[in-house]
């Protein structure tokens, strides 16, 4: 199912031209418009899934192989030393269009990409009762 609202359903379905690095029946991998870094590419499902919480388990299964065939092959390309993948699911948590994607973002020894977060620390109650609870599973 597409939306016919979602600039992400239109990219992956050809209906905005995009720089196409991959494509099959079920995804297209472009190269994002506004990059972190030289490479970046979105890997887009043709069908519409607002995040992780919605993408269908078939769908799932392929997203970290295609994933991993893409960065062996932009590495090869781009000559870059590592390659961050990352995946938001909610506003809260970075994502701004809703249709799930994937990030492929190159990394560059010496570059100035801003991906992380201030450690913390696991306390032994938010362990315990994060345990507790995952229990009934």
């Amino acid at each position: 199912m597409k939306d016919e609202n979602c600039i992400f359903c239109k990219l992956a379905n050809g209906e905005i031209p995009t720089a196409t690095l991959y494509e099959d029946e079920s995804f297209r991998i472009i190269l994002d418009a506004s990059p972190a870094s030289k490479g970046h590419a979105l890997i887009l499902p043709k069908e519409h899934y607002a995040n992780l919480y919605e993408l269908d388990d078939a769908v799932a299964s392929k997203v970290l192989p295609l994933a991993k065939k893409l960065i062996k092959k932009l590495t090869e390309i781009l000559g870059c030393d590592g390659y961050n993948i990352v995946q938001n699911n909610g506003e809260t948590a970075g994502q701004t269009v809703f249709h799930y994607h994937m990030h492929l973002i190159p990394r560059y020894k010496g570059d100035t990409v801003g991906l992380g977060w201030n450690m913390g620390k696991l306390t032994e109650e938010d362990k315990e009762e994060i345990l507790s609870k995952m229990k009934s599973i």
